[in-house]
């Protein structure tokens, strides 16, 4: 298996960092750079740079308008944005929802859905998890009752990301009480402005308001707007999450989290040396950079494979248990790095328009990343459920 890049990769890596470099807005990098919580507009802004370019969809075949990269392009594409502190392209629609419509939608759905969002006209969110249904998903208990052309949609969403902007939403709801749990489920595509939907904030651990609860009261919904036969939800969901868990890995996002635990090691001092010559400091920063090294030779063991046609299947559990638990390694280092100067917390500055003198505002975000990053363990299946795959699918236990 030849896991080296070829001549026409290493020119395509030279043609994104190029095109970052001229095209990325300085307020959007210098943002992603500190820490900062990005606006609506910021993440749109972005993201119409990106359509223009052809690059949105990243993963799309060029027969639905995408750039008909293969994995490995979509690879230096994604290690290249996080080096360059760009910001990563809002998943919900371009990357969960749209691979789901290619697949299983009809035409119709097609021709709609796809071409509003490569133009960005539709924010996607996603109603999967409930009280009582995170990892255990096919417990849902949102019930849809068929009335004639609509479906009659009750229930409860939660950490829904972005919600608060999002005017679309695909949603898991139980179609058929009485059949086995995944058996009764189906897929929907829901407009956000429909009557008895209302969005309440959850504000997390790091003082920011990125996740929602969505009631939904009585909502009609067309039957014109579910994925698929009725009761094949199930599958559209685990064709979902195979996309979700591989990019949860965030091998970009890790290396260049590591290149900055590194330059901080290097500038702190601590009893008159350097923190990179500490032993047990530097032990733990080398032993995260040799998992990292590890976790980059898996995952183009996976690129490699998908070039040849195979899909990630059991492995992409495997990428989100490691990817996952690095990058919380990494936000650990960097706030022991960083001692009492991680303690301060400037929600003004992170999450507004607020100024920070400049050697404040290049920290200030380290203790409210450390408390955000607790989240990646968790979300998109938790890492006990995914070990539990890994175990059963790939180790035969």
């Amino acid at each position: 298996m030849n896991l080296d890049f070829t001549p026409e990769e290493q020119a395509f890596r030279r043609e994104v960092r190029e095109f970052l470099a001229a095209e990325l807005p300085d307020d959007i990098r210098e943002r992603v750079r500190l820490g900062r919580r990005l606006s609506a507009d910021d993440h749109l802004r972005w993201q119409n740079v990106l359509s223009r370019r052809g690059w949105l969809a990243a993963g799309w075949p060029r027969e639905h308008g995408g750039p008909g990269w293969g994995p490995v392009e979509r690879h230096i594409f994604d290690e290249e944005s996080a080096s360059a502190h760009a910001p990563t392209v809002v998943p919900f629609g371009v990357s969960m929802v749209a691979p789901v419509i290619m697949k299983f939608g009809s035409e119709a759905q097609q021709r709609h859905y796809l071409p509003r969002i490569l133009a960005n006209q539709d924010w996607w969110c996603q109603g999967y998890s409930e009280p009582g249904a995170g990892s255990d998903l096919a417990s849902l208990r949102t019930r849809a009752v068929r009335d004639g052309d609509h479906y009659i949609v009750s229930g409860q969403k939660t950490w829904t990301t972005l919600g608060q902007y999002a005017n679309m939403m695909f949603c898991l709801v139980r179609t058929d009480p009485e059949a086995k749990k995944q058996a009764g489920i189906s897929f929907l595509l829901i407009d956000m402005q429909s009557p008895g939907i209302s969005v309440r904030p959850i504000v997390t651990l790091d003082g920011a308001h990125e996740v929602n609860e969505v009631f939904l009261d009585e909502v009609r919904v067309p039957v014109a707007n579910r994925i698929g036969e009725e009761g094949q939800g199930w599958t559209c969901a685990k064709f979902l999450l195979t996309h979700e868990r591989t990019g949860i890995a965030g091998l970009g996002h890790a290396k260049q989290a590591l290149r900055h635990l590194k330059t901080l090691a290097g500038q702190i001092r601590h009893r008159g040396r350097p923190l990179l010559e500490l032993p047990s400091f530097r032990q733990r920063m080398v032993k995260a950079e040799l998992e990292l090294m590890a976790l980059k030779v898996t995952h183009l063991r996976v690129l490699a494979s998908a070039r040849d046609g195979a899909v990630p299947g059991a492995v992409s559990s495997l990428l989100k248990v490691r990817g996952s638990e690095l990058r919380q390694e990494l936000s650990e280092l960097t706030r022991r790095a960083l001692g009492p100067e991680a303690l301060p917390f400037f929600p003004g500055f992170l999450y507004g328009d607020e100024a920070l003198e400049p050697e404040r505002a290049e920290y200030a975000a380290a203790g409210a990343q450390y408390l955000n990053r607790r989240k990646l363990s968790i979300y998109g299946g938790s890492n006990e459920i995914q070990k539990s795959i890994v175990a059963k699918t790939l180790l035969g236990m």
